[in-house]
């Protein structure tokens, strides 16, 4: 059912108070349902104000999967609900179903404006519920708080729900003691309700180096902009000599310190770059001062990437300044969404909470939908994967997601120390990956012996196999060679060539095949395709494209494609010659007789292969045109040129290129890889590799 048929499944999230983290339940539920369903939405019934944007909203819509804008999503302001509640919820009705006949489900996130337990603004939101028809998801705050204490709350907002005709579906207790999860939802065992338990995670709440600078009205002195986005966990006032703040300083702590304390400014700066140091998020230079002209020189020449600010302020109004400021969930805000939807998925049984909805069955496959399901599938039984490009910051930012959300194990390849500094400024935790300097690893010598004994028909020596395998791409592709890795992906800052030559020199193509190739998983608004070849084999031959044709067809079926295969050109059946469609014609006709079993057609035009009218009209009978899944191109320039072509044109989410046709899962990243794309394709090496080692 859709929403076309008038059904829409929605859920309201609800609190009594204010500081609960709804905004991180509202991102994980949304995260579940757009991977579940098609058409998403999401509703704010009452703003904060009509001239300050609501920056949860704002956040939401960036992840929704219809097409609304920032207004269709509003309801009323608070001033509207005060000066007539009955009014107000009649426009929040109205405006509710105009967004909710254009969705599959909805998200409503309902209103926290107190920062205290107010049993009638829950009351009020309770009645929006029940005119909404939408079952209420609870988010009460865990901290500071007992197990009896919480549970006297939830049975309060519970009685207050059903006196107004809401219906409870479940409860999310968030920000909760990490020792005290078990023993909060003990004392939840015996409702008829779903009850989840979330542990406080400080960089949730911690402003970054950025919304300081807004509170204290500063001005970035030095070091990397980029870097203001890192997060403050504490705040210290750097009051006493230089070795005692030293003695204190912990993991992204920012300092307050007046400029004229040169000893301390210094101190500081060289302690941040130093081995067994804490990484520091930032320093803050109050008083309105400015560093000695020779101390400022003598920074400048240290070149720090670590952010310190000026500020005008005194000492004390900058600490309360600090202190006051709370870290907000925003856009941009990647290492707080990252752990946001980690923690949902990590603590929350989605199958429980959107089986409670009811939801409608998709009919069709959305990118966000494909991409969950990339992400599940590699979790089920998580791999091995090594990351050879550890000088990258796109490399360390996916990183550090594929670990918090449990996708791969992960192995980084670089200087192990510059890594950890590097990740440390970036905010990102890399505690769960393991470090190797293939220069000075361990390993070194074993994979040289290992590639000279491979390469012995080349007449490789073991001085130059040590030398080669001194470079990352081999040195992890040696890894999986060995089993030490169960795959390899690389390529964001080297050439396709640069990831692609060690594979075939030392993992080899699998059996029966002769043509390492790729293919591309273009995922449109409604459904999931597959190019082949559009990155590695530049004019291939017939032999080539019907190899191409049945590692694509494979490939696709592995991640839940099933393969019709067309064999593109420029004519569809005997309506062309010439050697371009003769070779398409050749290769079709080896698919046909090395596998019978997969349905294939070709030579034929795109119109032909996609849409079922011009189908009907120039291959009435074939099961493939109008319907095809697969597509292999003719040569790298049209199949490279197509898929931009599409992805710009149409929109469409291209993850890969997927390489295919190796013993071993080895994947190359575009160079201009988003973070994203490069844990999409962890997840598909994990999910190749996984086949390859049950």
């Amino acid at each position: 059912m859709s929403a076309a048929s008038g059904t829409v499944s929605s859920i309201y999230i609800a609190s009594p108070e204010g500081d609960t983290g709804k905004s991180t339940v509202a991102l994980g539920v949304l995260r579940m349902l757009c991977a579940s369903t098609a058409r998403v939405g999401v509703f704010r019934p009452i703003a904060r104000s009509d001239s300050d944007r609501d920056y949860i909203l704002e956040l939401l819509l960036e992840r929704i999967t219809v097409d609304l804008d920032y207004t269709d999503c509003i309801g009323v302001t608070y001033d509207e609900v005060h000066a007539d509640p009955d009014t107000a919820l009649s426009d929040i009705v109205a405006k509710y179903h105009a967004v909710a006949d254009r969705c599959d489900a909805v998200v409503v996130v309902g209103s926290d404006h107190t920062e205290i337990a107010n049993p009638s603004e829950l009351s009020f939101n309770a009645r929006i519920a029940a005119n909404l028809d939408a079952p209420v998801l609870l988010a009460l705050r865990g901290s500071r708080r007992t197990p009896e204490e919480i549970a006297q709350l939830a049975a309060l907002s519970a009685a207050e729900l059903a006196a107004h005709h809401a219906h409870l579906t479940g409860i999310v207790v968030n920000r909760c003691a990490p020792g005290e999860l078990d023993a909060i939802a003990a004392r939840f065992a015996d409702r008829p309700y779903p009850v989840w338990t979330l542990p406080e995670v400080p960089v949730l709440v911690a402003p970054t180096m950025g919304e300081l600078q807004t509170a204290i009205e500063g001005e970035l002195y030095s070091g990397d902009e980029e870097l203001l986005q890192r997060e403050a966990l504490r705040v210290m006032v750097g009051g006493m000599t230089a070795e005692h703040i030293l003695e204190r300083l912990t993991e992204a702590m920012v300092v307050i310190v007046p400029a004229d304390r040169s000893d301390v400014l210094l101190a500081l700066v060289n302690a941040n770059a130093a081995e067994g140091f804490p990484s520091l998020a930032g320093i803050i230079m109050n008083g309105g001062l400015l560093p000695h002209p020779a101390i400022a020189q003598l920074v400048a020449g240290l070149r720090p990437s670590l952010p310190i600010l000026t500020t005008k302020l005194g000492t004390f109004d900058t600490a309360s300044a600090a202190d006051r400021t709370r870290g907000r969930m925003v856009l941009g805000a990647h290492s707080k969404i990252d752990t946001a939807v980690a923690l949902m998925e990590q603590h929350v049984d989605g199958a429980v909470l959107l089986g409670r909805m009811q939801l409608p069955r998709p009919s069709v496959t959305t990118p966000q939908m494909f991409e969950y399901q990339l992400i599940d599938r590699a979790r089920e039984q998580r791999r091995h994967i090594v990351l050879p490009e550890g000088e990258d910051d796109r490399i360390l930012r996916a990183a550090g997601r594929v670990l918090q959300r449990q996708v791969a194990d992960l192995t980084i390849l670089g200087d192990a120390a510059q890594i950890r500094r590097r990740a440390a400024e970036l905010g990102i935790d890399l505690a769960g990956a393991q470090l190797l300097d293939p220069l000075t690893s361990s390993l070194l010598e074993r994979f040289a012996v290992e590639y000279t004994q491979l390469r012995a028909h080349k007449g490789m020596n073991i001085d130059r196999a040590r030398e080669i395998m001194g470079d990352i791409s081999y040195f992890g592709t040696m890894m999986v060679h060995l089993g030490i890795a169960d795959g390899m992906v690389s390529g964001a800052a080297h050439t396709t060539a640069h990831t692609i030559r060690p594979s075939l020199e030392i993992i080899k193509t699998e059996p029966g095949v002769s043509t390492v190739s790729s293919i591309f998983l273009m995922c449109l608004a409604d459904r999931v395709l597959a190019y082949g070849d559009c990155a590695v084999v530049p004019d291939p031959t017939a032999e080539q494209l019907a190899d191409i044709a049945i590692s694509s067809a494979a490939t696709a079926a592995r991640f839940g494609i099933e393969p019709r295969i067309a064999m593109l050109s420029y004519s569809t059946g005997n309506s062309g010659a010439g050697a371009d469609v003769d070779k398409v014609r050749a290769a079709t006709t080896l698919v046909r007789q090395r596998r019978p079993d997969l349905p294939v057609e070709g030579p034929i035009q795109y119109d032909a292969a996609v849409e079922p009218t011009v189908a009907s009209a120039k291959l009435p009978d074939s099961e493939v045109a109008g319907r095809a899944t697969v597509f292999v191109f003719p040569d790298l320039n049209t199949g490279n040129n197509t898929y931009k072509a599409v992805q710009r044109s149409a929109g469409a989410v291209a993850v890969g290129p997927v390489l295919q046709g190796l013993n071993k899962p080895v994947n190359d990243l575009s160079r201009g890889a988003l973070v994203q794309d490069i844990v999409n394709t962890v997840a598909i090496t994990a999910i190749q590799a996984q086949e390859a080692r049950p």
